[in-house]
């Protein structure tokens, strides 16, 4: 089962994904796709954040690659953030569109094939003003075909405006 939340920065997305995980489970899985930043004090703050929101009854595992590979079988985990993770992914490909999106898809794919409850969290980032960059540009196109495979292969989807869930799927 997996349920893709989407939506702005600071929409909402973590927590309401956390309450659906706790709701499900005692002991879910909090799978981060970030890695851990040399100086960039903002970012480690920003993770901080997050840790701070979960308490003793979560597993945190970190994964910037491979979610799949992980002893996720028939557990509750909520994956944040595929951003983060199509970034990592984007590195290894120098951020070419078709390697990039065939590995996150194969990824997804191994996900769904797994017996659990998977929250997949992702930033929609089409909706604001044009990157002013050509990287930046196709970072936006990428995360928008990544979300749209997501979307399709999930079983529910819901898009957080202001804390507040809209049920698409």
């Amino acid at each position: 089962m997996i349920h893709f939340i989407t939506g702005g920065a600071r929409s909402g997305k973590s927590r309401y994904a956390q309450e659906l995980a706790l709701g499900l489970s005692q002991n879910p899985v909090y799978l981060a796709t970030a890695k851990q930043p040399q100086n960039d004090a903002e970012f480690s703050e920003r993770i901080h954040r997050h840790q701070a929101d979960r308490d003793e009854r979560w597993t945190t595992l970190e994964e910037p690659l491979y979610p799949s590979q992980q002893a996720l079988q028939g557990k509750v985990v909520v994956i944040d953030c595929v951003t983060l993770w199509l970034t990592n992914i984007g590195g290894r490909h120098r951020y070419n569109a078709a390697p990039t999106l065939s590995d996150l898809q194969k990824e997804v794919d191994a996900l769904a094939a797994l017996e659990g409850h998977f929250f997949i969290i992702s930033n929609e980032l089409g909706m604001g003003l044009h990157a002013n960059t050509e990287i930046g540009r196709r970072f936006t196109d990428l995360q928008g075909w990544a979300n749209q495979y997501i979307a399709a292969k999930a079983d529910k989807v819901s898009f957080m405006v202001s804390g507040l869930p809209l049920h698409l799927k």
